[in-house]
């Protein structure tokens, strides 16, 4: 009850916004929100919160709000620099973010994940070995629950296993996971970051009040500072760790825990997310055979290499929700058949060059779209490129350009906001293009 009776601001009225503003109020404290948008989909949210007793700015008004607060709640997905922050910053109000919010009204241990790439699929795994292993546990964070609403669940609960952004670790204070895993590190999120290193310092800060008692699970080809947390390591092409790939073999310090093969997780990033989920469940002292027995049950999400259909021998895989070019060269360098890929979208800061050669190497030609398509042209010659102005359009060239035995990878590379709301529904409309799709073969008469 540290919230009892004081005056709080929450920024923003996204998911994470409502769920702190509802954490807040049931905690006694009285509440605004403020939110620059004005939309029908924000007025319904704001006329929602109303009715519970909450206080909602929207616009101007809120971008303006004199009112002045014990203490500020920002929602990650909000810019620092903007209008709504800077009134709050001028007021010298302190600021803190929706993950240190909940983490100060948690009652149990927490895991913590993050990474460019894989934190939603190690967190889903995670949760679900250590459930099938007899642990009371749930996912939540930057994976879709926000965390101050599964927080109220937490007096119930072993340990939380949050998903965390570099967004949401910008913010935080006090907090401090039991068990903290870093998955990888690739350009991303560069239109907010000013370079690589402004990233990746608020990526480690989720080391930042770990003590000697935690324990740091750790990708072993990526050069850490000191950790004062215990570490465990794996790589799945780095010998020198304490979780190692061998063949389709994932061994610990020589010793084998699990065929890769006998599982739904296919290529080697998802080899790395098993072996983190194998490290966390061995640093909260769970048998590996257990955590292993559980891998089975196991379904990796949505949008993430996901096989939608087969058509005239060609097959078309979905992988929405690789954002950035490591999730994209992950996804090339997993398919074994000739590609036509699918790419572009949203201009985040960083260029495609780096993938070029991949990309000669691997695919036969590429469709492009977005924002970014014409830099990515650019940075591709010798690759036949397309251009497309929408998904669709996107779907039936690649039909055209796609022969027999080939594989049609829609991996953007890149964020969806330039033309839809999210990865996922980017992956839904690509996935429904695809299903209608009807049969090119010629049929002799």
């Amino acid at each position: 009850m540290i919230y009892s009776g004081k005056n709080a601001v929450v920024l923003g009225l996204g998911h994470s916004g409502q769920a702190a503003a509802m954490l807040l109020h049931e905690e006694g404290a009285f509440v605004t929100v403020c939110e620059s948008q004005e939309s029908d989909e924000t007025r319904a949210r704001a006329g929602s919160l109303r009715l519970r007793g909450v206080n909602v700015l929207l616009g101007a008004e809120a971008e303006s709000d004199p009112a002045r607060y014990d203490i500020a709640v920002i929602s990650p997905g909000i810019d620092p620099g903007v209008p709504l922050v800077r009134n709050v910053v001028a007021k010298e109000i302190p600021v803190i973010g929706e993950l240190e919010l909940a983490f100060t009204e948690c009652s149990c241990p927490v895991v913590a994940i993050t990474g460019t790439n894989g934190k939603t699929t190690t967190t889903e795994l995670t949760t679900s070995i250590l459930q099938h292993a007899g642990v009371r546990t749930m996912a939540s964070g930057n994976i879709g629950l926000p965390f101050s609403t599964a927080v109220r669940q937490s007096h119930e609960l072993d340990v939380m296993v949050l998903e965390v952004s570099s967004f949401q670790l910008e913010t935080i204070r006090t907090f401090r996971p039991q068990v903290a895993a870093w998955l990888n590190l690739s350009p991303n999120h560069l239109d907010r970051y000013s370079g690589m290193s402004d990233y990746r310092a608020a990526k480690l800060r989720i080391f930042e009040n770990q003590t000697a008692d935690d324990i740091a699970v750790l990708n072993a080809i990526n050069d850490l500072p000191p950790l004062a947390a215990r570490t465990v390591t794996f790589s799945a092409v780095e010998g020198a760790a304490d979780f190692t790939l061998d063949g389709t073999l994932i061994r610990y310090r020589g010793n084998p825990v699990i065929d890769q093969g006998a599982t739904s997780l296919a290529g080697v990033h998802n080899a790395e997310n098993l072996m983190a989920a194998l490290g966390i469940g061995l640093s909260l002292h769970v048998d590996l055979e257990k955590l292993a027995a559980g891998v089975g049950g196991y379904a990796p999400p949505s949008h993430r290499c996901e096989f939608v259909r087969e058509l005239d021998g060609i097959s078309w895989i979905n992988d929405s929700k690789a954002t950035n070019l490591d999730a994209m060269e992950k996804a090339i360098r997993s398919q074994d058949r000739p590609v036509v890929l699918i790419a572009g979208g949203k201009d985040k800061g960083f260029e495609f060059d780096a993938i070029a050669p991949v990309v000669r190497e691997r695919v036969r030609a590429a469709v492009l779209i977005g924002e970014m398509k014409e830099r990515i042209a650019k940075s591709w010659r010798g690759v036949d490129c397309a251009k497309c102005g929408s998904l669709e359009e996107a779907v039936g060239c690649a039909q055209t350009l796609a022969e027999s035995g080939d594989v049609v990878l829609f991996s953007p590379g890149t964020s969806s906001f330039d033309m839809f709301r999210n990865y996922g529904e980017r992956g839904n409309h690509f996935k429904s293009a695809v299903q209608q799709l009807s049969s090119q073969k010629k049929t002799n008469i």
